[in-house]
C-alpha cells in the first residue's frame, strides 16, 4: 500500500477527518501488513505506534495470572488499535492482537501526539470513538453476566462479521473458548445449537454466517447498543447511513 489518498482509504475514522485534519495526518501513515497473531501492543510496554486497520480484526484482551487471555473489545476498520495514546497515557496492562488477518495503516506515537495538540477537531473525533469503545466493552462485561453462552457466542459473530468481508469467519473452537473465557466443550456445544437450527455452518477453523437475522435475534439485547453508538457519534462521509453493524449497512447497499 502507497501512502494513501482520503477518499481510497475503508478505515472510516481517516475517511471522516477533516481534509484538513487527514492532511495533517497523511504524511506519517505507515501501511503494515497485519499477520494473524501480530502483537500490536504488549502489556505495560511503551506504545510505539498506534494502527488503523483497513480490513481484518484486532483482539484487545486482558491477560489474568496464568496469562490465560480473555478478550474485552475488538476493532476493526471503523477504528483504531491503541486508544490510550489518544488519552495521553503511553502504555496499558492490555495486550492487542490481530486475530483475523488484514492491513492497515500506522503512525508513531510521538507523531500522533503532536498532530492531535495541533488539531482539536481531531482529537475530538478520536475521543468520541474511544467512548464508543468504552460502550463496547461495558457491552462485553453484560454480556457476560447476564447472556447465555449461545447469546455471547452470537453477539461475538455478529461483530466479527460486521468487520469482515463475506460471511465466512476463520475461527477455530479453541480461539472461540479463550476469546469468550469458557471451557472448549461449552463453546462447541453453543455451536452446535446454532448450527442445528440452520444459523451458521461450521467447519475447521471457520464458521459461516447463513442467516444473519436470526444470529441478531439469538443475541438478542447483548448485541447493538454500541454499533448504534457508533452509527450516532462517527460520520460516514459516503452515506447518511453511518451505522456499524451490517444490518444498517445493508440498508443503503
Amino acid at each position: 500500500m502507497d501512502q494513501p489518498n482520503q477518499s481510497s482509504l475503508r478505515n472510516r475514522l481517516l475517511r471522516a477527518l477533516a481534509p484538513e485534519d487527514f492532511a495533517l495526518v497523511r504524511p506519517h501513515l505507515e501501511p503494515v501488513m497485519l499477520p494473524k497473531g501480530r502483537v500490536l501492543i504488549e502489556p505495560n510496554q511503551t506504545i510505539e505506534h498506534v494502527y488503523f486497520p483497513e480490513s481484518g480484526v484486532a483482539s484487545v484482551v486482558a491477560l489474568n495470572s496464568d496469562h490465560r487471555p480473555v478478550e474485552i473489545a475488538i476493532a476493526g476498520w471503523e477504528g483504531l488499535v491503541g486508544p490510550s495514546v489518544i488519552l495521553g497515557v503511553d502504555c496499558t496492562p492490555h495486550q492487542s492482537f490481530f486475530q483475523m488477518e488484514g492491513t492497515g495503516y500506522r503512525i508513531a506515537t510521538p507523531h500522533l501526539i503532536q498532530v492531535l495538540e495541533a488539531s482539536r477537531t481531531l482529537h475530538d473525533l478520536l475521543l468520541r470513538y474511544i467512548h464508543v469503545l468504552t460502550i463496547q466493552t461495558a457491552a462485553t462485561a453484560m454480556s457476560n453476566g447476564d447472556s447465555i453462552l449461545s447469546e455471547r457466542l452470537a453477539r461475538w459473530l455478529l461483530m466479527c462479521h460486521d468487520r469482515v468481508d463475506g460471511d465466512e469467519l476463520a475461527l477455530t473452537h479453541e480461539f472461540l473458548s479463550l476469546m469468550l473465557a469458557v471451557r472448549r466443550p461449552g463453546v462447541t456445544e453453543a455451536i452446535h445449537l446454532l448450527e442445528g437450527t440452520g444459523i451458521i455452518k461450521a467447519r475447521r477453523a471457520n464458521v459461516t454466517i447463513l442467516d444473519r437475522e436470526r444470529l441478531e435475534e439469538t443475541a438478542g439485547d447483548s448485541y447493538g447498543v454500541p454499533e448504534a453508538e457508533y452509527e450516532r457519534l462517527i460520520p460516514n462521509p459516503d452515506r447518511s447511513d453511518g451505522s456499524l453493524s451490517r444490518r444498517g449497512r445493508s440498508a443503503v447497499e
